[in-house]
Protein backbone atom coordinates (compact mmCIF):
# COMPACT_ATOMS: atom_id res chain seq x y z
CA UNK A 1 0.00 0.00 0.00
CA UNK A 2 3.29 2.28 0.82
CA UNK A 3 4.43 1.81 -2.49
CA UNK A 4 1.04 2.70 -4.24
CA UNK A 5 0.69 6.01 -2.57
CA UNK A 6 4.42 7.33 -3.30
CA UNK A 7 3.75 6.12 -7.08
CA UNK A 8 0.09 8.47 -6.66
CA UNK A 9 2.20 11.19 -5.05
CA UNK A 10 5.29 11.31 -7.87
CA UNK A 11 2.89 11.14 -10.39
CA UNK A 12 0.89 14.34 -8.97
CA UNK A 13 4.35 16.19 -8.45
CA UNK A 14 5.12 15.25 -12.11
CA UNK A 15 2.10 16.60 -13.58
CA UNK A 16 3.15 18.93 -16.70
CA UNK A 17 0.17 20.93 -15.67
CA UNK A 18 2.26 22.51 -12.74
CA UNK A 19 5.51 23.10 -14.97
CA UNK A 20 3.35 24.95 -17.29
CA UNK A 21 2.12 27.10 -14.45
CA UNK A 22 5.51 28.17 -13.50
CA UNK A 23 6.47 29.28 -16.57
CA UNK A 24 3.69 30.71 -17.05
CA UNK A 25 4.35 32.57 -13.94
CA UNK A 26 7.60 33.49 -14.82
CA UNK A 27 6.80 34.78 -18.45
CA UNK A 28 4.17 37.54 -16.12
CA UNK A 29 7.20 38.11 -13.86
CA UNK A 30 9.83 38.53 -16.53
CA UNK A 31 7.43 41.27 -18.52
CA UNK A 32 6.73 43.04 -15.11
CA UNK A 33 10.49 43.26 -14.89
CA UNK A 34 11.13 44.13 -18.39
CA UNK A 35 8.20 46.79 -18.25
CA UNK A 36 10.15 48.74 -15.32
CA UNK A 37 12.93 49.84 -18.14
CA UNK A 38 10.88 50.77 -20.71
CA UNK A 39 10.32 54.13 -20.11
CA UNK A 40 8.77 56.66 -18.23
CA UNK A 41 4.95 56.34 -18.77
CA UNK A 42 2.56 57.93 -16.15
CA UNK A 43 1.45 54.43 -14.29
CA UNK A 44 3.93 51.81 -15.72
CA UNK A 45 6.24 51.45 -12.32
CA UNK A 46 2.07 50.41 -10.72
CA UNK A 47 1.89 48.22 -13.55
CA UNK A 48 5.26 46.01 -13.19
CA UNK A 49 4.83 46.33 -9.82
CA UNK A 50 1.29 44.48 -10.32
CA UNK A 51 2.36 42.19 -13.18
CA UNK A 52 5.33 41.07 -11.02
CA UNK A 53 4.01 40.61 -8.20
CA UNK A 54 1.14 38.12 -10.55
CA UNK A 55 3.99 36.32 -11.44
CA UNK A 56 5.29 36.02 -8.45
CA UNK A 57 2.07 34.43 -7.09
CA UNK A 58 1.30 31.77 -10.05
CA UNK A 59 5.06 30.58 -9.18
CA UNK A 60 4.57 29.84 -5.65
CA UNK A 61 1.28 28.74 -5.84
CA UNK A 62 2.84 25.85 -8.41
CA UNK A 63 6.07 25.11 -6.59
CA UNK A 64 3.93 24.74 -3.21
CA UNK A 65 1.11 22.55 -5.54
CA UNK A 66 4.29 19.92 -6.07
CA UNK A 67 5.45 20.34 -2.47
CA UNK A 68 1.37 19.28 -1.79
Amino acid sequence: MEETYKNKRTEESNDPAHYNLIVVGIVIGLIGTFLRFTGSWMFIDAISNILFIIGTYICLKAVLRILK
